[in-house]
């Protein structure tokens, strides 16, 4: 695996590696405080993360149960966080570098993990990346100079008297159940990472974007593997640069010589 390009203005809005094992118990307080001692060099802050509201129906009704809020852990900038879901490590980040930077955050969390309350073994990893991406446009055909046509020729069909198509939203399935890249895509507006999130983000000024949304997985088949960092980093590696392979098939070279080699 060769070195990468790194451009100076990419369009990366949030990449996010979700580590999925088997549900565990909820960490104790004095579990919590183990972790927060292995991440404060890194993850000095403690802010947990709100709980998701589930809805049960019965024949009594519905009702609705929150969980309690997973522990979270924070940069003091704000703009990284590892997050411990009582079915996953969630490692977020929207200033990133390169792949081996995301993969230490990711190793640093996987390390505390198994030393203060272990997981059983790996059930899914995913790695996504997503794009804003923006670049000068009059109307929606002009994304065929930005974006491979693929995505874009869309904005050539014609609804009778009703005129071209203005705005579209995709998605695609690569590979398998196993092993793949799901794909969404579309011109949207404003911001698909919210910039007054708890992450801070740059924050260009809203209008129109080109969505490229990449969730690069690796689901085990038979077997549940143990929750071990040579199994893990090698998938990790091998999602990442898949969806790297793909993110360059979708852009067009104008792209990348009047946008993201362009210093900021």
């Amino acid at each position: 695996m060769g070195p990468r390009e790194i451009y100076p203005n990419p369009p990366l809005a949030l990449a996010v590696v979700e580590l999925r094992h088997p549900v565990t118990a909820a960490l104790s307080e004095a579990e919590q405080a183990a972790l927060k001692g292995c991440l404060a060099e890194v993850f000095p802050l403690s802010r947990p993360a709100p709980g998701a509201v589930s809805m049960t129906v019965t024949p009594a009704g519905v009702t609705n149960e929150q969980t309690p809020p997973s522990p979270r852990y924070m940069t003091r900038d704000n703009t990284a966080s590892v997050t411990f879901r009582l079915d996953a490590i969630a490692v977020e980040t929207t200033r990133y570098v390169r792949r081996s930077t995301l993969r230490e955050l990711l190793r640093l969390a996987v390390d505390a993990r198994q030393k203060v309350a272990a997981a059983d073994g790996v059930t899914r990893l995913g790695v996504r990346y997503v794009n804003e991406v923006r670049a000068g446009i009059e109307g929606p055909a002009d994304w065929a100079q930005w974006i491979n046509p693929d995505l874009t020729n869309i904005a050539s069909l014609e609804a009778g008297t009703t005129g071209l198509a203005r705005s579209w939203q995709g998605m695609a399935v690569f590979g398998d159940q196993q092993e793949g890249v799901v794909l969404r895509h579309g011109n949207l507006n404003g911001y698909a990472v919210n910039p007054s999130g708890d992450l801070r983000r740059p924050t260009p000024p809203p209008g129109p974007f080109y969505l490229i949304d990449l969730d690069s997985y690796w689901t085990p088949e038979g077997e549940t593997p143990t929750f071990d960092w040579d199994i893990i980093e090698s998938r990790y590696d091998a999602a990442a640069l898949n969806a790297h392979a793909l993110f360059e098939q979708l852009i067009t070279d104008k792209y990348r010589r009047e946008v993201l080699r362009r210093d900021q």
